[in-house]
């Protein structure tokens, strides 16, 4: 419901009749709305979280000193991209609420910011190291550009397919995830001043 209707687009009392509970059971286990829509986001987020952060680790210790862009965002983005997880409705939901909750100028940015800032912090220092010479503020824009793009593709709205004709379907989650890697990785890179890459003069 969340995912379909947003946060304010629900009430305690429509989620409780579809979960065929009284809706006092709902106060008491999560006391207010915020409360069970935290319990329902920090659910699926801490499984999510857990899985990127030991990718990115164990992606570190595997190439030590030869890290790539390409490299850290595969660690970054698999748990994500799971093709499986795509075809499971309530991991589905999630990715949808999810980029609802990121264009939320109300309160998604507090919301993604307290859920998400270690992981994507991890993301930005393994992508510093492949780059070293990259200027902070640059890293952290292009890490806002690959968030949007990643926003869109994870809300499945359907755009993709009217556009290109069916040509390409917003929900082939195999065909988007190496494109992904691929133009964020350029998008990076592009941001990065020529003089500052390694081997440029």
């Amino acid at each position: 419901m969340f995912s379909q209707h947003g946060f304010h687009g629900v009430t305690l009392r429509e989620i409780a009749a579809g979960a065929r509970v009284d809706t006092a059971l709902l106060h008491y286990y999560f006391q207010h709305k915020q409360g069970l829509f935290d319990a329902v986001w920090a659910r699926r987020v801490a499984v999510l979280n857990v899985e990127r952060m030991v990718a990115m680790d164990n992606y570190a210790r595997a190439h030590a000193g030869a890290l790539t862009i390409e490299g850290a965002l595969e660690a970054f983005l698999g748990p994500l991209t799971d093709p499986a997880r795509h075809r499971d409705p309530g991991w589905r939901n999630f990715f949808a609420l999810a980029a609802l909750v990121s264009n939320s100028a109300v309160w998604g940015g507090e919301v993604m910011a307290r859920f998400f800032d270690p992981v994507v912090r991890r993301l930005i220092d393994l992508i510093a190291q492949a780059i070293p010479l990259a200027r902070r503020e640059e890293l952290f824009w292009s890490y806002h550009m690959l968030s949007g793009a990643l926003m869109l593709t994870l809300s499945n709205n359907g755009r993709l397919d009217l556009l290109s004709n069916d040509l390409c379907h917003t929900s082939d989650i195999e065909q988007m995830a190496p494109r992904l890697v691929k133009f964020c990785a350029a998008g990076f890179r592009a941001l990065v001043q020529p003089a500052e890459l390694p081997g440029t003069c």
